[in-house]
């Protein structure tokens, strides 16, 4: 009888545990609310852009917004450029701004875009952009990382991982 309990409890234990384990895993890259001054601290943010021009976000304030947090050697996010550039082709009419914030060294971001042109706006953000991506609910820093904002400024989505048409589509019924 001892043992059956024992083991029971041991079985109980070792359950409890795995499931804390899964717990804290599922809450790591899970999106987490965004931090009360994230917003603000993002409008009045500005980084260098590949040709040394500014890039000063309270310039994109007052149109929709969608910020890709990316990589040239994140291929999700490599991969999703040539979408969000048609987006941004499509949608520019309409209002919206798209700007990629590269998390990456800027002589890398400045070859890649030799070989594959955006035509939105980019800013160098380095390792930096790995810390404003936090304060905007990335608890990871993961990459691809994508942050839509209304023309009021307000955070309107956050999508961490790869976006699809259907993001996409989804966003642009925003404006």
């Amino acid at each position: 009888m001892k043992l059956q309990r024992r083991t029971l409890v041991m079985a109980g234990v070792a359950v409890a545990a795995g499931g804390g384990g899964a717990l804290v895993a599922t809450r790591r890259f899970q999106l987490q609310p965004v931090m009360s001054e994230a917003e603000l601290a993002f409008w009045t943010g500005e980084f260098e852009g590949p040709h040394g021009e500014r890039v000063r976000m309270a310039d994109f304030r007052g149109q929709p917004l969608l910020v890709n947090f990316w990589a040239t050697w994140c291929p999700p996010c490599v991969e999703e450029l040539p979408m969000l550039n048609r987006f941004h082709q499509v949608h520019a009419t309409k209002g919206w701004k798209v700007l990629g914030l590269a998390v990456d060294q800027p002589s890398a971001v400045r070859s890649f875009l030799l070989k594959l042109p955006l035509n939105f706006p980019v800013g160098m953000a380095g390792f930096a952009g790995t810390e404003l991506s936090r304060s905007l609910g990335n608890p990871s820093g993961a990459l691809p990382f994508t942050v839509v904002f209304g023309a009021d400024g307000a955070l309107l989505h956050r999508k961490m991982g790869k976006v699809s048409d259907a993001d996409l589509a989804q966003w642009a019924e925003l404006a």
